[in-house]
């Protein structure tokens, strides 16, 4: 592994540079700056404003068509925004070609060569940089030890797994020292336990080099797991963009509430603000909830008040709820269990449907379908949305994700 060297100067979300593939003592800056891209009478990148600071994990995260491979393929220079300026290390790259940018890709495909083997892969670019040979030959190896290929250095790429044809890749883009790495869903084409390993190697490695990562992907876990921030995307707009636990907590739109992880979505109107929270009617009952952006005034007629299913506790409906907490009763429909727990599928008042996540703690009995219950969550685990047009139509409330996808 590279010796890790001194930290870079402080900086939210960022790590140290590492060794003999460090990225260099400037600190990176991406900046877009109201950048566009139309493609014909399609416009798949709108206007959107971004920053990512020096040594930071940031993931571009939506569905398809959202928008995010046509912004990182932008930042790589594969494409020119019809509006907007793009910003690398304080200068201004918006029509530089990609070999005039610090900037390395690992695409979703990989491209290694299938007849070089695994050392000639990874000294590619050096030699076309007429690199030494004695310094292609340390870089390489230091790379190939970077990504856990130490001793595959002569082994032909057709001869690796799906998962070490990655690590080529990777090694590949590294061993460049680029100020940037773009990675456009490297992952998409491995099996979802090799997946998993690899987000770890993958955090690993970023840790350890110190080099901005801008990691494209629609796997919502993947993202949670490996990023500082997250850029969540819908038509060509970023919807939000926190860390991982903010965005999923403070879900700052619908889109952003229903596409990363489940959330329990019901339609009501905010009648009371004070002191950071609001209180808001929905379906007959009352709900307190966290304001949005901390100010009462932050959202007004229609809201979408909304909780995260693993937050809600269930029991029967035999009890009166704890005093301060949120609490809807309804008909327990569906009961799944799923070994770690259950999930449940509860209807509520007005024909709503709730969804309850409950951990397998051997402790009491689970309620069963047909029974009355009781559902109880904390005020700070409630957070308030504007309404999309389609949720505010009647029917439509519904506290399945996948449903909603759908």
């Amino acid at each position: 592994m590279a010796a890790l060297d001194g930290p870079l100067p402080a900086v939210a979300g960022e790590t140290a540079a590492g060794g003999s593939l460090r990225a260099g003592d400037e600190a990176v800056d991406v900046r877009l700056e109201r950048v566009t891209k139309r493609f014909g009478d399609v416009v798949a990148v709108d206007d959107i404003s971004l920053a990512i600071r020096a040594g930071e994990f940031l993931s571009l995260l939506g569905p398809s068509g959202c928008g995010k491979t046509t912004t990182l393929r932008m930042i790589g220079g594969f494409e020119e925004p019809n509006l907007g300026r793009i910003f690398l290390g304080g200068s201004d790259v918006t029509s530089l070609p990609p070999y005039r940018r610090d900037v390395n890709t690992v695409f979703q495909s990989y491209a290694v060569f299938p007849h070089l083997n695994v050392f000639d892969n990874v000294a590619f670019g050096l030699r076309c940089r007429h690199v030494s040979k004695r310094e292609i030959s340390r870089r390489v190896q230091d790379a190939l030890d970077l990504v856990d290929l130490s001793t595959l250095g002569a082994r032909r790429v057709a001869q690796l797994s799906g998962g070490q044809q990655q690590r080529v890749a990777l090694a590949r883009a590294l061993v460049n020292r680029p100020k940037l790495l773009l990675l456009d869903e490297p992952m998409s084409a491995l099996d979802a336990k090799l997946r998993k390993q690899m987000q770890i190697e993958l955090k690993r490695i970023q840790n350890e080099v110190g080099i901005t990562f801008l990691y494209v992907t629609h796997d919502q876990e993947e993202a949670m797991t490996m990023s500082d921030r997250i850029a969540v995307m819908m038509n060509g707009h970023i919807e939000g963009l926190d860390a991982p636990q903010a965005v999923y907590e403070r879900p700052g739109t619908e889109f952003v509430a229903t596409f990363l992880g489940a959330s329990n979505l019901l339609t009501g109107r905010i009648v009371r603000g004070e002191r950071g929270s609001v209180t808001v009617a929905a379906h007959g009952a009352t709900f307190v909830a966290t304001a949005p952006g901390g100010s009462a005034e932050a959202l007004s007629g229609p809201v979408r008040i909304g909780v995260r299913p693993e937050k809600v506790h269930i029991t029967v409906d035999d009890r009166e709820p704890e005093p301060g907490w949120n609490a809807l009763r309804g008909t327990l429909m569906v009961a799944t269990f799923t070994g770690v727990g259950n999930q449940y599928l509860v209807e509520g008042p007005e024909k709503t449907t709730l969804t309850v996540y409950a951990q397998n703690t051997g402790g009491e009995a689970a309620p069963r379908a047909g029974e009355r219950v009781l559902l109880t969550w904390r005020p700070e685990h409630t957070f308030v949305v504007r309404p999309s047009e389609a949720s505010t139509s009647p029917g439509n409330e519904s506290m399945n994700d996948d449903e909603r996808e759908q």
